[in-house]
């Protein structure tokens, strides 16, 4: 797994960003795949999920996702929930002892949060939907009333696709200007005409300044341009690939 350094010189909170390395599962999946929605053998998928848990010091089922959805919606996390009861939100935050909280990716924008006086902690799942519609803002809020203090968040952002690999439509554009005419700085000419390249890492931390979050570490590492380390939506898409592993990008406090 990938780690912060804002985040792992945090006394008590524990945290991974985990790549594809160091799992059970094979062919498209290999090899550590935690996407309970994909095709894989449901099997190794938890013995996966099983071995992120323990390198994050909790019990299997202590190691909580949710169903995400594209939203800003956040739950709070207080005690453990069955796979098949996953919430439907796009972020977790906890200040309980002992639960590792997570989101998965595979091109967007994994984001964990941490204050660690207050010791409470956040994962947000920002893809360009959540992001846009406040996901970030709305996570740092959630960890505000856990008692969390904004100057005293550290926040980290993981691998995700990258300005150089990522190609959308005018219509993403107009999604964005419409919302906020000054987002056009995120976009730069695509070689095709009507199309841009969009710094979805640039935008997600634009977001975590707005939240008034003080120290911002982003680890600059595209899943869509490293194959070997990352899984991708928008690769496997481009490969016309049946499917496509999930990473998790999770975090706990130390019991």
């Amino acid at each position: 797994m990938l780690q912060a350094q804002s985040l792992s010189r945090l006394s008590g909170i524990r945290h991974g960003f985990f790549t594809r390395s160091g799992g059970v599962s094979d062919g498209l999946y290999e090899s550590l795949n935690g996407g309970v929605g994909s095709e894989d053998a449901p099997a190794k998928v938890a013995e996966n999920r099983a071995r992120m848990a323990r390198s994050l010091g909790v019990e299997p089922e202590h190691f909580l996702t949710c169903y995400q959805i594209h939203s800003p919606t956040v739950v709070v996390a207080e005690t453990p929930w069955l796979a098949s009861h996953r919430p439907r939100a796009d972020a977790i935050v906890t200040r309980t002892p002992g639960l590792a909280i997570g989101i998965s990716t595979a091109d967007c924008g994994p984001v964990l949060l941490a204050d660690p006086e207050a010791r409470v902690i956040g994962a947000a799942h920002a893809g360009w939907r959540g992001a846009l519609t406040g996901v970030v803002e709305a996570t740092v809020a959630a960890m505000a009333k856990l008692g969390a203090e904004r100057g005293r968040i550290v926040a980290a952002a993981g691998p995700m696709i990258r300005q150089p690999s990522y190609e959308v439509g005018q219509d993403l554009i107009d999604r964005f200007v419409a919302v906020e005419p000054n987002t056009v700085r995120f976009f730069k000419p695509a070689s095709r005409p009507g199309h841009a390249m969009f710094d979805l890492a640039g935008y997600v931390i634009s977001r975590l300044r707005r939240a008034e979050i003080a120290e911002i570490e982003d680890l600059g590492l595209c899943t869509y341009s490293d194959p070997v380390q990352f899984y991708s939506y928008r690769r496997s898409t481009h490969r016309a690939e049946p499917d496509y592993g999930r990473h998790i990008n999770a975090i706990a406090l130390a019991d």
